[in-house]
């Protein structure tokens, strides 16, 4: 089948399509590279070549160590290795038994989040404004020395609201305090680097940059306290026990290879796409709430929500039409997007609950064309247009 034979795909902050050159580096690997990289004889050797190149190419793309960086199955386990393991270390050695999560994080962090509590940790949501964005201010009035650990998203999934990482992590190492930030959707889309933004753990995963799924890594600074999650080996230097995956090791570090050399180009290219967007849901349909700003987020992600006191429709409807249509799109996360439950992020902006049931993400990626969101767009107006107002 032909591309414009298949439905429009508008969903890429829920996983990207696989690049073709990362396909065959997978593929290559799968036939070559079947040492298990903790052996010692040459098919063991030649496995562990290709898993160190690879945490180098990954390492060198947010300005870290290579011995700084560990693989995972993913965003999810580095988020909760992140979020749990630092808790769990920082109670043991220093006492510290309280963190602060934004109320905006995903739900990687946020469930994470919910567990301390169950093992007598304290944890604080610290609210955002309407843009999504937190309060510096507010952060500082919440730290104190029990603080062990701060974890806020570098854009966030639903809205791409960016947040000012840099202050954060000025304020946290002020304070003592680890800063963990989820920069899935952000890795290969805007610059992240670990020194010029602070953090001293972040989150990343291969499928959001066109990568496999099931891989993902964790940076660790050095000199971080944490505990490991996963045990019964000493691979990744005894912080996650479990034979490396080394096809999809390698296919991820071709993914951030690959998304590195057009991140500009692509930055532009969702400008141009996200402003089309708009334009025409701006020109076609009355009484849209527009979840996503453009001074304060990601062009890669454009969320709306139809007025809930003017429309008595949800998501899920909105979906399945757009779906018969020929366009995928999601009502938010894709961890959640199954559920009937009003996003969080949008809650905690403000939004009332209804509006919040009314939503559409919209997010683009270097396979998008200007021809099919003009045609997307059409549709979401056409569709809404059709719907019986209150």
């Amino acid at each position: 089948m032909k591309k414009e034979d298949y439905p429009i795909y508008l969903d890429y902050s829920a996983t990207t399509p696989i690049d073709p050159q990362v396909a065959s580096v997978i593929e290559m690997h799968c036939r070559n590279t079947y040492g298990n990289a903790s052996s010692v004889h040459s098919y063991g050797r030649i496995a562990k070549v290709v898993l160190e190149e690879s945490r180098d190419i990954i390492a060198r793309s947010i300005g870290a160590e290579t011995a700084e960086i560990f693989f995972t199955a993913g965003g999810t386990e580095s988020d909760n290795h992140a979020v749990i393991g630092t808790a769990f270390a920082q109670r043991r050695k220093y006492g510290k038994d309280h963190i602060i999560v934004s109320a905006i994080e995903h739900h990687a962090v946020l469930d994470s989040a919910e567990y301390l509590k169950s093992h007598n940790f304290r944890v604080t949501l610290l609210p955002v404004d309407k843009n999504g964005i937190i309060n510096i201010d507010a952060l500082e009035g919440r730290i104190t020395e029990k603080t062990a650990l701060v974890s806020v998203m570098h854009a966030n999934n639903e809205t791409g609201a960016i947040q000012p990482i840099k202050e954060i992590a000025e304020l946290t190492k002020k304070n003592h305090t680890v800063f963990h930030s989820d920069t899935v959707q952000t890795i290969g889309k805007i610059p992240v680097n670990v020194n010029n933004l602070g953090m001293d753990l972040l989150a990343i995963s291969a499928h959001k940059i066109y990568g496999p799924k099931g891989i993902g890594a964790i940076y660790i600074r050095k000199g971080t306290d944490i505990d490991a999650l996963l045990h019964g080996g000493s691979q990744e230097r005894k912080n996650r026990a479990g034979t490396e995956n080394i096809p999809l090791i390698a296919g991820f570090a071709k993914a951030i290879e690959l998304a590195e050399a057009v991140r500009e180009e692509l930055y532009h290219h969702s400008i141009v796409l996200r402003t089309l967007l708009k334009d025409i849901i701006q020109n076609s349909i009355n009484n849209v709430l527009f979840n996503s700003t453009n001074e304060h987020s990601i062009p890669h992600i454009f969320n709306v929500s139809l007025d809930s006191s003017v429309y008595n429709i949800e998501s899920e409807t909105m979906l399945l039409n757009m779906d018969m249509k020929g366009v995928a799109v999601s009502s938010g996360s894709a961890c959640t997007s199954g559920s009937v439950q009003p996003s969080h992020v949008l809650l905690a902006m403000g939004r009332d609950q209804k509006s919040t049931q009314t939503t559409i993400r919209f997010s683009f990626g270097k396979f998008t064309t200007i021809e099919e969101v003009e045609k997307a767009g059409k549709i979401f107006c056409a569709i809404v247009q059709s719907l019986p107002k209150k």
